[in-house]
């Protein structure tokens, strides 16, 4: 499979890690403003489903030239992006078991896709 398909497929799930952390904006957002229709929470939800748009779409780019069993396990990084960003974004805390576990997902992809070839 062609390098290029790899790097749209990391920034497809770098989107989607992205799409979560303003999510959590978005939640934020409606605590700050105790209302789903003020400004705020619909301009973070809105940029989020935006984003989730676009992201959609390159993963559909994706599939044109991919079978979806060898290019889907990209997506496992998510479970690995998400809690680092909420990490450094909002302050949340992990076990150092969620770090084993992050390593662990690391390698299986790396062995999923060193053995495909």
């Amino acid at each position: 499979m062609a390098v290029g398909l790899y790097l749209l497929a990391l920034v497809c799930v770098a989107g989607i890690a992205a799409g979560q952390v303003m999510f959590k904006y978005s939640a934020l957002a409606l605590n700050q403003a105790g209302s789903i229709f003020a400004i705020r929470p619909i301009m973070f939800f809105g940029a989020t489903m935006a984003l989730y748009g676009v992201t959609s779409v390159g993963w559909v780019l994706i599939l044109r030239h991919a079978e979806l069993g060898k290019i889907y396990p990209i997506m496992a990084l998510a479970f690995v992006f998400v809690p680092l960003a909420s990490h450094w974004l909002f302050g949340e805390r992990y076990s150092p078991g969620y770090f084993i576990g992050s390593a662990l997902i690391a390698t299986g992809i790396i062995c999923i896709f060193s053995s495909s070839r």
